[in-house]
């Protein structure tokens, strides 16, 4: 992989199922043909999809569906993020920025991605609740 991610470092794979990527290898690569910049690594959420449909792209009818692995366009993910009404708002989708594109920064800026960034151990691990240590 010679691409590189928004820590200016090997771009990482993201998902295999479902296959995803502008160019289906399940990275966010950015091929010059990709005008709609899918260089987001993000994980959807009910909230972001119902979003999404409202502003004419409803991925559910790709078969997406909450906690899929998806590239987003860079410019869609930043139309959630200027929606949002808080920091923690769900419509905007949780990004890994090991596997987001640096192009990415061409539409987004580092610091909004890092708010709602993950850990790529964190994610794998699932969430953690205090009910289930109690």
């Amino acid at each position: 992989m010679t691409e590189k991610n928004v820590l200016n470092q090997p771009l990482r794979l993201h998902s295999t199922s479902p296959l995803t990527g502008f160019t289906r290898t399940g990275y966010c690569e950015v091929p010059e043909s990709d005008t709609g910049n899918h260089s987001v690594a993000a994980i959807l959420t009910t909230p972001f999809l119902d979003f999404s449909a409202s502003r004419g792209n409803d991925l559910r009818r790709a078969g997406l569906s909450s906690g899929c692995k998806w590239c987003l366009c860079a410019r869609r993910w930043l139309e959630a993020f200027k929606a949002r009404t808080s920091d923690d708002d769900p419509r905007v989708p949780k990004v890994y920025l090991s596997r987001t594109n640096i192009k990415a920064l061409e539409d987004v800026n580092l610091e909004d991605l890092q708010k709602f960034a993950v850990d790529d151990a964190e994610a794998e691990r699932g969430p953690s609740s205090p009910e289930a240590t109690s």
